[in-house]
């Protein structure tokens, strides 16, 4: 007897056809209908805050003249990590919808913000970007981790792991010693903050690609992306939703 195998990605499928029939998308900015089976209106999509023109490496905002190359930064010295994803700047109207998924376990906000991160990832890919050998989210330290309940990077990462048929490497980093908020401190006290905080089970993919919400100075991706290489990973990409 043959029996029909479900794929996962079939099964979600189906899934989120039903959950857009049952409750129709809903701008989640201005609550006007979703387009396109997204909690986001065709307005408020085009008013997002592109990260048009951007550095290659860290995805820092170029001005137009440049287009696509390398900051000044990277070119004096290159990051750990060799490309960035970051289709969006933080900025109004997204400045609103990050915080509701990494300080209000918004999955909502989070299942559109993960959908952009994919449409500006594929695009990439499209272009020669190669393909990642497993997706790593950076990981909460284990008491903020029982404070905030839920892992923002984690809750980003599940569904590009599923569209992109990547494994899902959240057991490969760990955050070994607590932090103080990021936010909090400049871009010196940033990179000291995250100095050796955080450990690469060995041996590491070749080529894995980080996931967050947000890159700022990128102390805490250049933190990861040093543990990983130390423990046998040969190239590490970012892929985050939005850059400061």
């Amino acid at each position: 007897m043959t029996v029909n195998k479900w794929m996962p990605s079939q099964v979600d499928e189906w899934l989120g056809a039903l959950g857009h029939l049952l409750l129709p998308p809903r701008c989640l900015v201005c609550a006007e209908p979703g387009e396109d089976r997204r909690d986001l209106c065709a307005a408020c999509t085009l008013a997002l805050p592109y990260n048009v023109h951007a550095c290659l490496a860290c995805g820092l905002p170029l001005p137009a003249a440049a287009g696509d190359a390398l900051c000044g930064r990277c070119l004096r010295r290159p990051p750990p990590f060799a490309a960035t994803v970051a289709p969006l700047l933080y900025a109004a109207p997204l400045d609103r919808l990050l915080p509701r998924l990494k300080f209000h376990a918004d999955l909502a906000a989070g299942r559109v913000l993960a959908d952009l991160l994919g449409d500006a990832v594929q695009a990439r890919l499209d272009q020669g970007l190669p393909r990642p050998q497993a997706l790593v989210p950076v990981p909460l330290h284990r008491a903020r981790l029982r404070e905030r309940g839920y892992d923002q990077a984690l809750e980003l990462a599940r569904p590009l792991a599923r569209r992109f048929g990547l494994p899902l490497r959240a057991d490969l980093l760990r955050r070994t010693a607590p932090t103080r908020a990021q936010s909090r401190l400049d871009a010196a006290a940033r990179a000291r903050n995250v100095r050796r905080a955080f450990s690469a089970a060995s041996p590491a993919p070749a080529h894995v690609a980080l996931v967050d919400d947000v890159m700022t100075t990128g102390a805490t991706l250049g933190a990861c992306a040093h543990a990983l290489l130390r423990a046998g990973a040969e190239r590490i990409d970012v892929w985050v939703v939005a850059r400061a």
